[in-house]
């Protein structure tokens, strides 16, 4: 089981990279990026899962009972900031992505000296 998750992760991570690569749109760049930065999420959550383990919350009764084994609380907070910055860097990507389509009439990445693709004699961005 923890190969198979470790060889998801590391899917996870390389068809990110190949889209991040290949891509030709700003839009589908910053997907390309949130799919490799969820490996990150998958691996932490390999990492975190216990099959034997309670949630770090203790109750009154299990207190009682005794000590029981607990999932590590540290993983869990890792995972929520994780989430966050998946959430901060994709929206500062798109919001990067909209300034360029402004200025650039394009979401495809160039040069920002590079003509236009439609108007090979215009400048790109020197305006």
């Amino acid at each position: 089981m923890n190969l198979l998750v470790h060889a998801v992760v590391v899917w996870l991570f390389l068809i990110g990279v190949y889209g991040i690569v290949t891509s030709r749109n700003m839009i589908h760049m910053a997907g390309c990026i949130a799919v490799a930065k969820s490996a990150t999420a998958v691996l932490l959550l390999a990492i975190g899962f216990r099959d034997d383990a309670a949630a770090p919350i203790r109750q009154a009764t299990e207190l009682a009972r005794g000590l029981r084994d607990v999932v590590d609380p540290v993983v869990q907070a890792l995972m929520l900031v994780d989430v966050v910055v998946s959430a901060a860097i994709t929206a500062l990507l798109l919001a990067l992505a909209v300034q360029y389509h402004r200025r650039a009439g394009s979401m495809e990445p160039r040069p920002f000296d590079a003509p236009r693709r439609d108007n090979p004699g215009a400048p790109g961005l020197s305006r």
